[in-house]
């Protein structure tokens, strides 16, 4: 018999499970795949907060307040459908949560400025997003949680009106058990968007045969709690279609580095100290294998073609929609040469990643040859993508009518193939201030919380930096109020391993 149950080892799960072991219960945690992550570790590690130390060393004065109006002007038109006591939630905590990751070895640099943000608040992790599952899984073995990798947790056992333990499955042999709590459950399984069933269902069918981003977001702890009588706040909001251009084959070099605290410092140091041309090539290595081609592209007179060589959109209106429904779900982004030559320095780039660094075409060039095609001409471009090459000649011909730059005959640059995703769902379980999950008939399910994606509740989070804070500041705070479930008084804590 376990105190708290968490399901989950992705940021939010890791954070609920090392609050409640810090508060010396015994806990376990669920974790359907091999290892620890889910998509905090596919994140590009942004996290925005105020009154930080990096703010304070920058001579910058900020207050939550200003960040809880700021995420109003984020949400724009959406602002009615805000969860607004959630996001006070979480502007009200963050500073607080920042200052326990860096306790349990994270380290950031930063703040970046990101607009409408009135302030700088963006913060980045070092080396990358695999830090934070790294740290917080030995921050929770230090304190003695249980983590079982490979097991899913497959239903929420109730009994009396209350969530008391939750029937597994292996994902390898799918041999079948039970785990029991004293306490409480915290659903911390992330979003949908791997589960086309249930985009169909909640965000409708436009959406269901879109790739996930991370396609083990298949919405499991979601699942199980609308089983027992919970319910999906905002499931029709979905961050996506958006287009990035296919990873490459193997991973870059910034992902590959080990997400170790000295490597960490020592990459702040030298973000601090060392020349930008040093730094560059780190920042390359993430910008042009996880982002996507900017619209300034296609404002250019870029146009898109299918595997086929025909065009199918108009590329300024929604294009990531029709890339979704072409064959293989692939598109290439064709331009002439003098088009491309543009994209060289700023304000003209090919993507960018807010608070790191911008990607020009020779970037591309250099980083990703596997989906740089220079070539002399239409034909060539063809043979080289196993086009028709009189669709593609058709393509090219067309382009300029609607009074963007025309495409010259050659030479040509494309780049691709571009596949569109669902980055996330936004969303999650309707949730109380404490991360209750509450039920259709209003009142919270006994035992039962839920943080991160699976219990965003209804709180928008627009902008870079606000999932994974969310992520963070949620977990703890369902994994505090899930620990405390058993009465202090009648069951004082026990100290934790040292």
């Amino acid at each position: 018999m376990y105190d708290v149950i968490v399901v989950g080892g992705g940021g939010s799960g890791l954070s609920a499970a090392a609050e409640a072991a810090g508060l010396g219960r015994r806990v376990i945690l669920l974790e359907k795949s091999q290892r620890l992550g889910g998509s905090t570790a596919w994140s590009v590690g942004s996290i925005s907060a105020t009154n930080t130390p990096q703010q304070r060393a920058a001579g910058i004065f900020d207050h939550p307040d200003a960040h809880f109006e700021d995420l109003e002007t984020l949400a724009g038109a959406m602002s009615n459908r805000d969860n607004r006591a959630l996001r006070r939630l979480l502007v009200d905590n963050i500073t607080d949560t920042m200052g326990w990751l860096e306790n349990a070895g994270l380290v950031f640099v930063g703040p970046n400025p990101e607009p409408p943000h009135r302030l700088p608040r963006m913060h980045n992790v070092l080396p990358n997003s695999r830090a934070f599952p790294e740290m917080l899984g030995q921050l929770c073995r230090r304190l003695g949680v249980e983590i079982k990798l490979g097991i899913l947790a497959d239903e929420i056992i109730v009994e009396g009106h209350r969530a008391v333990g939750v029937r597994t499955r292996s994902m390898a042999g799918g041999g079948t058990g039970e785990v029991r709590a004293r306490g409480g459950i915290v659903l911390a399984g992330g979003d949908f968007a791997g589960n086309a069933e249930m985009k169909a269902e909640l965000a409708g069918p436009s959406a269901a045969n879109i790739d996930a981003v991370n396609p083990e977001a298949t919405g499991d702890a979601i699942r199980i709690a609308r089983a027992i009588g919970a319910e999906v706040v905002n499931g029709d909001i979905v961050r996506g279609p958006i287009m990035r251009f296919v990873p490459p084959a193997r991973e870059s070099l910034l992902r590959r580095l080990p997400p170790r605290r000295w490597l960490a410092r020592s990459l702040a140091l030298a973000h601090a100290y060392l020349p930008e041309a040093v730094k560059r090539p780190f920042a390359m290595s993430f910008l042009v294998t996880a982002l996507g081609p900017s619209r300034g592209l296609f404002e250019a007179g870029a146009i898109l073609v299918n595997r086929e060589g025909r065009r199918f959109a108009d590329e300024l209106v929604r294009p990531a929609e029709a890339v979704s429904e072409q064959p293989g779900r692939i598109a290439y982004i064709v331009m002439d040469r003098a088009m491309s030559e543009r994209f060289s320095e700023w304000p003209n780039f090919i993507s960018t990643a807010p608070g790191v660094a911008y990607a020009y075409l020779e970037d591309y060039k250099r980083n990703r040859r596997d989906i740089y095609h220079e070539v002399a001409n239409a034909t060539q471009l063809a043979n080289r993508l196993g086009m028709s090459e009189a669709s593609l000649r058709a393509a090219i011909a067309e382009s300029g009518a609607d009074g963007r730059p025309t495409i010259a005959d050659g030479p040509l640059v494309a780049l691709g193939p571009v596949k569109s995703y669902v980055v996330f769902t936004d969303g999650g379980l309707r949730v109380t201030e404490r991360l209750e999950v509450v039920g259709r008939d209003g009142a919270p399910i006994a035992g039962l919380y839920a943080a991160g994606s699976t219990g965003q509740g209804g709180v928008l989070l627009e902008g870079h930096g606000h999932h994974l804070g969310w992520a963070f500041v949620s977990g703890r705070i369902a994994g505090r109020n899930a620990a405390l479930e058993i009465a202090a008084e009648l069951d004082p804590p026990r100290p934790g391993p040292q």
